[in-house]
């Protein structure tokens, strides 16, 4: 293995490791045994992945002794729904899982939530690792053990936190990676400069070749970087307590309500992210509590990623209202999270309506 990195997440019994390697995705039977004891594995993965890494993935399971079942739902954002964690519930119970079965996700997001969702419910909660094979889910939704499910007008909101016994990372995974499905994961990437990190986010301005070339050395430097700033907030707010972990959403109360009200998967999550960001900052700027320059600065990036930033042409009483729906409402008002300056940003309640809506540009 090359150049391998590991971001340790400290979250007492329920502690684990992110291990951050160049062809290590032939190594996911070790890995896994290496964290339970292993006999049986269910293996959920969707039909862009299952070939060749899902497969690969279950291969290696194989090799170090499981029995291995592998499950293949459809690829996309419909898949994360009640109605296929219902079959997915049934079926792996037909494959006689049970409490000491260990489920490992192999895809994107979706995958991961849907996955993990399966894992914490089945048998009131079985062990679950991640192998994220995307750039958005190596980043962000693997690490922190966020699970769930969408309903029809509302994403996210049945789930649960349940934390992986580990989370590996084959960067080379993302050279199969469809492009569009690689900028999305860069919107997340860019989030943490925002609201985190302002080196980092000066890095990836220095970078913009690098990353839109997929050099390999950049995308090992941003993911471990990524991973270990969301594994510092999720550490000191696991389950969203303090409001801290919050700061993790900049960007998507707006992004939500676009994916609810375009259809899930009509905009990929990312994507919907780059432009919520951009709106964020533009009610910042409303609010006084930044200057242009930072939203410019968050346009030019994006932009020069290959992300959307404009708007979809709907009705922003429409997208309001879609907002209001959004799981971070709290107490029937909206929250959001804005920025104070580059690197920094806090949770802001009790902003006019009218702001929001021409914030939406």
């Amino acid at each position: 293995m090359i150049d391998k990195a590991t971001v340790h997440v400290n979250l007492s019994e329920r502690s684990y490791d992110i291990e951050i390697g160049s062809g290590n995705l032939v190594d996911a039977g070790p890995f896994v045994c290496g964290l339970a004891k292993l006999t049986h594995a269910v293996l959920i993965t969707d039909t862009n992945v299952e070939e060749p890494h899902g497969n690969k993935c279950a291969e290696s399971l194989a090799e170090s002794g499981a029995d291995v079942d592998l499950v293949v739902v459809e690829a996309g954002e419909a898949s994360k729904s009640v109605d296929m964690a219902n079959q997915l519930w049934q079926q792996i119970l037909e494959h006689g899982a049970d409490r000491k079965s260990v489920v490992v996700a192999a895809g994107g997001g979706v995958v991961g939530d849907l996955a993990g969702f399966i894992a914490a419910t089945f048998g009131r909660g079985v062990s679950f690792v991640q192998v994220p094979t995307t750039l958005l889910a190596q980043v962000d939704s693997s690490v922190g053990g966020k699970v769930g499910v969408n309903l029809p007008g509302a994403k996210n909101m049945v789930g649960a936190f349940w934390q992986p016994l580990g989370v590996l990372i084959d960067t080379d995974v993302l050279n199969t990676l469809p492009i569009r499905e690689y900028r999305s994961g860069l919107a997340e990437v860019v989030k943490y400069g925002v609201i985190l990190d302002a080196d980092f986010f000066d890095y990836l301005e220095q970078h913009i070749d690098g990353l839109n070339e997929r050099h390999p050395d950049v995308l090992r430097h941003v993911i471990a970087c990524s991973c270990r700033l969301k594994a510092d907030v999720v550490e000191n707010d696991e389950r969203e307590v303090t409001g801290l972990r919050a700061v993790l959403n900049y960007g998507h109360t707006f992004a939500h309500a676009i994916e609810a009200e375009t259809g899930y998967g009509h905009y990929l999550h990312g994507e919907a992210v780059s432009i919520g960001m951009l709106c964020a900052s533009r009610l910042a700027e409303r609010l006084g509590r930044v200057d242009s320059e930072l939203t410019r600065r968050q346009h030019e990036l994006l932009a020069a990623l290959g992300l959307p930033v404009d708007v979809p042409d709907m009705d922003r009483e429409v997208l309001l209202d879609a907002m209001q729906r959004d799981k971070k409402v709290a107490h029937g008002r909206l929250r959001f999270v804005l920025p104070t300056r580059m690197g920094h940003v806090e949770l802001v309640s009790d902003v006019p309506e009218g702001d929001v809506r021409a914030a939406w540009g």
